[in-house]
């Protein structure tokens, strides 16, 4: 249930009335959009009558019942507008949502070593990547394929972020790594195995850094969206989905069914911000850019693109990356489509303003 008020509504009103919610063992969360201020209602809000809330102020334009069992992802619960997940980098702060410019991310699959992480960085961001993506502790089907390097894994990312600026994008697997992974990560990965691991999204909802939530192999789109129900009812408002493909009966041509009509999907149901990931969607390079395109002209707010500086002697995902050379190719081309959806690098300054100030309003009551 939401509380949608008045324009011009004083922070008077709003404190009453989170009050007497309060007083009612509901929890209030303040949210403060570009045209409207909404309260929304956590807890057991059958019993409440709407029409008794609506008599609670003047200031109250009207009471709406969120019916979904995602209740804090759902786009009811920002009354329609959608969220950004707002992000600070060496480089500055990077906005993610529906009415910011796209954001890359690339890098390798795994961090094999130093040169190859600062390299590939270094290109990546010539090429307008905003974020270095590269796992430290990889999840494989194969206990006898690499695992990745674990935590001097994560000491060669903080290597390349110094070196480049760029923010850093790494998986999280266990509960145990959360504080190593959360020191080095701007963004927290979590993969498609763990999307369901419900004790490790309590774990992750229950700290500030904002979280990149994969769809499972196998996972509906009410799935998906209840374990992002799980990270944001812990407290942690900054989810961005990311869709990498889902696994069905035909695996002899792609590695996954990239599921592009999510986007729409989504846009009808969330107010989260949402990455596609062609990289793994597809499973091979040369599909990869295609896919990337069709994602922006279809509503994608950012992409996740496999990089790797020899990918024939990658240690994992060779097959699925691109090149430095052919990734500045594809940014180039992606530069096109967002200028013709209005997504391009221009409207880039003008919306982490926009965004900021409203990121400073934000209040949890």
């Amino acid at each position: 249930m939401i509380v949608v008020m008045k324009q011009g509504s004083p922070s008077s009103e709003i404190e009453k009335i989170n009050q007497e919610l309060q007083s009612q063992n509901i929890t209030p969360e303040k949210i403060v959009g570009k045209h409207n201020t909404v309260i929304g209602l956590i807890g057991d809000t059958q019993t409440l009558n709407p029409g008794q809330i609506q008599q609670l102020s003047p200031f109250i334009e009207q009471v709406l019942s969120i019916d979904k069992p995602f209740k804090r992802a759902s786009r009811e619960f920002r009354y329609g507008e959608p969220s950004e997940v707002f992000v600070s980098t060496p480089n500055g702060f990077v906005a993610f949502g529906q009415n910011c410019p796209i954001v890359s991310v690339a890098g390798p699959c795994s961090v094999e070593n130093e040169e190859m992480i600062i390299e590939t960085a270094r290109r990546v961001k010539a090429s307008g990547a905003k974020f270095l993506r590269g796992g430290a502790y990889k999840p494989r089907t194969s206990p006898y394929s690499f695992q990745g390097h674990g935590e001097s894994a994560l000491k060669l990312l903080a290597a390349a972020r110094e070196a480049t600026g760029l923010g850093i994008i790494t998986e999280l697997m266990d509960s145990d790594e959360l504080e190593k992974v959360a020191e080095v990560a701007d963004i927290i990965q979590i993969g498609a195995r763990n999307m369901q691991n419900f004790s490790l999204l309590k774990k992750v909802g229950a700290q500030k850094k904002p979280i990149l939530l994969k769809r499972g192999m196998s996972a509906t789109i009410k799935d998906w969206l209840m374990s992002a129900e799980y990270i944001l009812a812990a407290g942690n408002p900054n989810v961005i989905l990311c869709e990498r493909g889902i696994r069905t009966f035909d695996r002899q041509y792609t590695r996954n069914i990239l599921d592009l009509s999510a986007i729409p999907v989504l846009r009808s149901l969330t107010h989260l911000p949402i990455m596609i990931d062609p990289s793994h969607g597809t499973g091979k390079s040369e599909y990869v850019p295609v896919m990337a395109k069709a994602a922006i002209a279809a509503g994608a707010d950012s992409l996740m693109i496999e990089v790797h500086p020899n990918p024939a002697k990658a240690l994992s995902d060779g097959p699925q990356s691109l090149t430095p050379n052919q990734y500045q190719v594809l940014m180039q081309e992606i530069e096109v489509i967002g200028q013709a959806v209005d997504r391009g690098s221009q409207k880039y300054l003008s919306t982490v303003r926009d965004a900021a100030r409203r990121q400073d309003s934000i209040v949890t009551v």
